[in-house]
């Protein structure tokens, strides 16, 4: 007998959910959407989310997990219970998003040239000298239009008292806008009455903005530039969504060893001979770029690129050397470096953060290991952290070392109760935990996409979210304002 799903029986459990208010009642924007589950026939929402996972089985919607002894591609896990921002939070997120990321932009702009940020104290001389990602090859570099981060992913996350804090930033090679695009084609088709009648503001326009952003960077080019995408190949995690926003642009997808350096410029390969490339948007970190600049051993990146990017004749997205703003110790200097170089107070706080450099800070850390969430500076995906509450002795023991032999690589955080989403489980609805990271593009404005990928955590009580360890996808519907609420937003104070 089909399973009848529904929200009747959901508990919000004490948790802040961004659903249903603590007395269970649904959210304004989510009203519609509980409605219409609440009325859907017996397994008609079951039938739903498994017509759901084959559209994105048939997409090709894949991810791998590295150290995977079965070295197989993954679907993406998906939720059709979508995550709902009402329009008023949403323009407070977007503020700060665009706040955080002018300021970023400044601290990179700066750290490569006078390090004033440095010398006036704000940020320890030291913590940057150990930064593993910043890159000496890249002092003294101006990119095209002074943008370093044209395509930044930030994490966020809802705490139990409802306010909405910074996690980390992704300045290097943010992924996961792929999953945003797909996953709102499949949901669009699952509840298209609701979706209309929610007004959810579209992100199919993404593409086409990414576009515009890269043809920013062609400094006084005569006619359409020519943008590629550079990928590490088939093998890397995210192949997938470098050949689905190459397609999406309608640019080409190439590996290093499709582009040339000739005559102080890149050209491209192609069967009708060489052809000029005028803007890189790089999937590949660093390390890997250029073999003559940065790794030597490196078979992915294109020899002498970084000669020509700094005369100017290519531009590369992201801006070599963004990688240190990803640093997590860096990252708990942000708020500063907002009162620094834009002298306004930050919108969206970071989450609290102990500095195990500081030995205060890391006194406390070391007494509390199983009250906090500790991380290494520049660890990604779930990968060198441990959650305190979840951890065993053992694990206690052994991060105390490695904090004691290198304090430097590590932060601590409080353990947020995060926000949950309703998310289904077999037969039922459950909370799940969620993040969310919006994705903003640095062109000629800052343009922040509305909503971006929520990931939720599969498992129950986890709080890790990374796909690598498990986690899934939801749709994010941001609420656009209705009639009034414009008419309020226009109207002088």
């Amino acid at each position: 007998m089909p399973q009848d799903i529904t929200f009747h029986d959901y508990q919000t459990e004490d948790y802040y959910d961004e659903l249903f208010d603590a007395q269970g009642r649904p959210r304004p924007g989510a009203v519609l959407l509980a409605e219409k589950i609440n009325s859907l026939p017996p397994g008609e929402l079951a039938q739903r989310r498994d017509e759901i996972d084959r559209a994105l089985l048939r997409m090709g919607i894949t991810f791998t997990v590295y150290g995977d002894d079965e070295g197989t591609e993954k679907i993406f896990p998906f939720d059709v219970i979508p995550r709902i921002i009402e329009a008023y939070e949403w323009n407070h997120i977007e503020a700060g998003l665009k706040q955080r990321i002018a300021a970023l932009n400044l601290f990179l702009n700066d750290i490569y040239h006078d390090q004033q940020i440095v010398h006036e104290g704000i940020l320890p001389a030291d913590l940057l000298e150990k930064a593993k990602s910043y890159r000496r090859q890249c002092e003294g570099l101006s990119p095209p239009r002074g943008i370093w981060c044209h395509i930044t992913g930030t994490d966020l996350v809802r705490g139990g008292d409802g306010a909405i804090y910074v996690l980390e930033d992704n300045l290097r090679c943010p992924s996961g806008v792929s999953y945003v695009l797909q996953n709102r084609l499949v949901m669009k088709r699952s509840f298209p009455q609701v979706f209309e009648a929610s007004r959810v503001r579209p992100v199919i326009d993404y593409p086409s903005r990414l576009y515009q952003t890269l043809t920013h960077l062609a400094r006084e080019h005569v006619g359409e530039p020519t943008v590629v995408v550079l990928t590490p190949g088939i093998y890397n995690s995210a192949y997938y969504e470098h050949s689905f926003l190459a397609q999406q642009m309608g640019v080409e997808l190439v590996e290093g060893r499709d582009l040339a350096v000739k005559d102080g410029f890149v050209y491209m390969r192609t069967t009708d001979g060489f052809e000029r490339v005028d803007v890189i948007y790089r999937r590949i970190d660093d390390d890997f770029i250029d073999p003559q600049a940065f790794r030597k051993d490196s078979m992915l990146g294109v020899p002498g690129l970084m000669d020509v990017y700094r005369r100017g004749r290519v531009a590369l997205a992201n801006a070599p050397g963004t990688g240190v703003a990803d640093d997590k110790v860096i990252y708990a200097f942000v708020p500063e470096m907002i009162r620094y170089y834009l002298n306004e107070e930050p919108i969206l706080p970071n989450v609290p953060t102990y500095v195990c450099s500081r030995e205060e800070d890391r006194n406390y850390v070391l007494a509390n290991l199983d009250k906090l969430v500790v991380k290494a500076a520049n660890e990604a995906g779930g990968y060198g952290m441990l959650v305190g509450p979840h951890s065993t002795k053992e694990q206690q023991y052994e991060f105390a070392r490695l904090i004691a032999n290198d304090p430097r690589n590590y932060i601590a955080q409080p353990t947020l109760a995060l926000s949950r989403v309703p998310t289904v489980v077999g037969d039922k609805i459950e909370g799940r935990h969620v993040d969310l990271r919006p994705y903003i593009l640095y062109g000629e404005d800052i343009w922040v996409l509305p909503g971006g990928l929520t990931r939720v955590a599969l498992k129950k009580g986890s709080l890790v979210v990374n796909s690598s360890q498990g986690g899934g996808s939801k749709d994010t519907w941001v609420v656009a304002m209705n009639e009034q609420q414009i008419a309020e937003s226009e109207t002088p104070l």
